[in-house]
Order: C-alpha cells, then structure tokens, then sequence
C-alpha cells in the first residue's frame, strides 16, 4: 500500500518507518522541513517526502493524492503549555482538509487512554483530535495508548533519570498513580497490524502491556532490572507547579513536558479491552522486558529515535534551515584555528563531541554552566546525545541544537538552547589545508547581551582554546553507558 506517514521526524514515526518499508509498503513521509529527516541514507532512498506543516496548509501535494493509508502521529505535549490543546485541533482539522483531496481510505491514530471523565489537559486534546478525525471523509482507526517505553522515549528516560540520580527519593503523590506501560516494540507490532483490516475501521481501541503498575511500583522495577537500591517516600505536600520543578531539576526533561507530565500522572491510565490483542494475535511484553530491551538497544547503539530530538525539547522553535547561515553583522566573535595533522580523525572528535564525552576541555565549567542553565528555566546539559558518534540537522546535543552536521564538507555547526540574552552558534570546520577553525559567534540583545558576553570571555578564551587543542591532538571518547 502507499502509506503517508506523518510526524515521520517523531519518536514514534522514526520506529515505524523501518518496519512499514520491511513489510514492503511504499511510503511518503510528512515533515515540517525535510532538511530535518534524519532516517540513514539506506531509507532515505526508499521513501518520498513532502514538506507539510499542518498548522499552515490546507492542499494536499500532488505527491499524497493517490494514498491508501495515513498515519496521524502529530502531538504537541511538549509545546506551549497554554495553547498546545488549540494547535492539535487546528492541525486536525486542517489534516482533513488535506485528505479531502486525497484517495485516502484509512486513517490511524495512536491517541492516550481515556477511561474517566476527570481527564488531564493532554488527554482532553487527544480526545478532541479524535472526534475531529472521525468526522473526516475516511475510516479511522484509533489505538489508545498509556506509558510507552523504549529507548529514547520519554516515560522511560525520566525513570531512568530518577533512578539513576536519586537512590533516595521524596516524590509527590502522582507516584501511586495506576497505569499500564506498553513496550515501543508493541506500539509498532499494534500500528502495522491495523493497516487495511476492516474490522477495525471506524473502531478504537485501547493498547496496554500485561502489567497494571503504579509509577512507584515501575521505577522500583527498574531499579530492581539495573540492580540499583531504591528507597521512595510519597508525601501528600507537593503542588503540582512544585511537582514540575522537582521533574525538571533532576531529570532531562524540559519544564513545559514536566508540567503536562504532572497533570497526566495524577490521572489513572488502565485498561480491560482486548479486542485489539484478539484480533491481531498480539501478546505484549511485560514491563520488564520492555526495560531489558530498551537498555539492550543503548548498549548496541541502536538508539532509533529520542524525544529529547524533538525541537520543543528545547527553546528552539523556528525552521533550522533560516539559522544556517550564521549572521556577520552586529555580533561578537572567538575565532581560532590551528593546522591538523589527521582530519579524518579529528572529525571524528567533532562528531562525538557533548554527551558522555563532554566538551574535551574544562567539562567541569561547562557542567557549571549547564546547571545555571537549568536554574533560569534552560534545557541544562541532561539532554545529550542519542548517539555516540553520530549526529544529524535537528537533533539535540547537551544544550546545543545541530543546525548542519555535514562530514563531507567537514562542517558542524550548532545554536545554543540555553538561556541567554542573544543568539549563540559554534562552529567547527576543516578547510582544504586541513585546518581547523573554531568560531563561537554571538548576536546580543540590547545592552544585557554585550554585557553577558564581555563577563564571559575571560571563560570563552580558555575553554575554547583548550577544547580547540584537544580535539585537533586527540582525546580518548566514552561509549554510552
């Protein structure tokens, strides 16, 4: 079948791109900016991609008229957390404007659970999303799904954080909250089994794995998975702005996810439905083996997708490619260079820079700076990076957001995320005499930025001299841990 993917830059998207090209559909994927799909290149030349943002457009691209299934994975939980319910409608609704003009026949749409009239802010939007799909001209298919967890999703990587960072832990309320956690693996299985089955058309269904857990009991089992002793301790006292903070701080999540995450956890997320699982003879993983996959994935280096890639993990929020060209006038600059005498290999340093290898020079000042970071509201170092060694445009690097990864013309360049009073780009380049130049590039707002940056520099001249030194010698990396 010719299948349109949407969100196909997403967490879910990018795991279920691979398993709809083995099982030999013909895929278009959707995308705000295609300079941002970062599949390998062994996918890249078997899908077509359209350029479509849903809050915008309303005519189908002569590319998706002829399609037979489409996959609506469009969320904004991360978003603003005042309008993110507005947009998902909007985005709806324009999505069935443009498949009016299509030949499209089935619609699938992986919502949350919703079993109770008392429902958060989030669940309230994926049902609103819901009703507008249905009032659409095709059969909708809806699979409701709680507590996703893989590698790179966000309920398992704030576990992990929380379990890893805080062997004791006094937690809000929300901990002894019920839910059903479903593996990713699962998720997948459930998305490609409900293409062109009739029986579930104009049907939804709730998805769930064997297990009903509170968050207490899912982050003791985790811990039990990594051998980890964990004592928890929930009090009755924690707000839910309070309840954000305490996420925000200690794990890498950003504050406006924390805040949807807190209003979400205070609700019960449970299901008895089946039928799904009947009629697709589908038996779900347990939790446990979910976590066990998950850490078997990161050891491997198989990481798919993350949602700390997503561009409102952080506070960039614009279209990358307008950042690119890095501006000349009206900034300040800390240009050096230095001859090299194996490119090949300090590219490779540059590639694996951030994350479990840090900044190669005084990572403890850049931890320093990633911790007031996270003190002013910033996304902070926690982030890092999916992958070791490999990186592309779009994808999150510590406090840094990848603009233009490109090892043929030797060229990195990054914009800072944190929270500073201007704009900041770092570059790394080899030029065709094999030398390295290094250029931090910042635009000021107003009196504040020419001030920041000044108070900064003396910082700036050793940290960048070192990290410039280091990477052009040589400076042994880590493995993901």
């Amino acid at each position: 079948m010719r299948i349109l993917l949407t969100g196909a830059n997403g967490y879910i998207g990018m795991r279920l791109l691979p398993e709809l090209l083995a099982q030999g559909h013909e895929v278009v994927c959707a995308v705000r900016n295609k300079n941002r799909f970062t599949s390998n290149e062994e996918l890249l030349e078997k899908v077509e991609i359209v350029e479509l943002d849903f809050l915008k457009d309303k005519n189908a691209p002569e590319k998706i008229k002829n399609i037979d299934v489409a996959y609506y994975l469009i969320h904004s939980m991360s978003g603003n957390t005042k309008d993110f319910d507005t947009q998902e409608a909007e985005a709806a609704r324009n999505f069935n404007k443009i498949m009016a003009d299509t030949s499209v026949n089935q619609v699938i749409y992986l919502s949350g659970i919703i079993n109770t009239e008392e429902l958060s802010k989030h669940l309230k939007s994926r049902k609103k999303v819901e009703e507008i799909l249905y009032s659409g001209n095709f059969k909708v298919t809806v699979l409701r799904a709680a507590i996703i967890v893989g590698s790179g999703s966000s309920s398992f990587e704030i576990i992990r954080d929380l379990c890893e960072k805080l062997p004791v832990m006094i937690t809000p309320k929300w901990v002894e909250t019920k839910c059903q956690p479903i593996s990713i693996r699962d998720i997948i299985k459930f998305l490609t089994g409900v293409i062109g089955k009739e029986e579930c058309y104009n049907q939804s269904f709730d998805v769930g794995g064997p297990d009903v857990l509170t968050y207490k009991e899912m982050m003791l089992k985790y811990a039990q998975v990594r051998n980890l002793k964990l004592w928890i301790l929930s009090v009755p006292v924690m707000s839910p702005k309070l309840s954000s903070y305490w996420l925000y701080f200690v794990t890498s999540t950003s504050y406006k996810l924390a805040q949807n995450l807190v209003d979400s956890m205070s609700v019960e997320v449970i299901t008895n439905d089946t039928r799904l699982q009947d009629i697709l003879n589908i038996k779900p993983i347990s939790y446990t083996e979910a976590i066990e996959l998950a850490f078997y994935k990161i050891e491997q280096n198989q990481v798919i997708s993350s949602w700390k890639d997503s561009l409102s993990s952080g506070r960039f929020n614009k279209e990358l490619n307008k950042y690119i060209q890095v501006p000349k006038y009206g900034c300040l600059l800390d240009k050096q260079s230095v001859k090299v005498e194996n490119p090949d290999e300090v590219l490779e340093r540059i590639w694996a820079i951030g994350g479990l290898n840090g900044w190669y020079y005084g990572n403890w000042l850049w931890k320093f700076r990633g911790y007031i970071d996270k003190f002013f509201g910033g996304v902070g170092l926690r982030r890092g990076r999916t992958h070791p060694n490999k990186i592309a445009s779009g994808d999150s690097l510590d406090f840094w957001r990848v603009l233009l990864a490109d090892k043929e013309e030797r060229r990195l360049l990054l914009f800072a995320e944190m929270k500073v009073p201007g704009e900041a780009w770092l570059e790394f380049c080899i030029d065709k005499e094999n030398v390295l130049h290094q250029t931090a590039t910042f635009r000021p707002k107003g009196i504040w930025g020419r001030l920041y940056w000044y108070a900064m520099y003396p910082f700036h001249y050793f940290i960048f001299e070192g990290m410039l030194n280091k990477i052009a010698k040589g400076e042994p990396t880590k493995q993901i841990a």
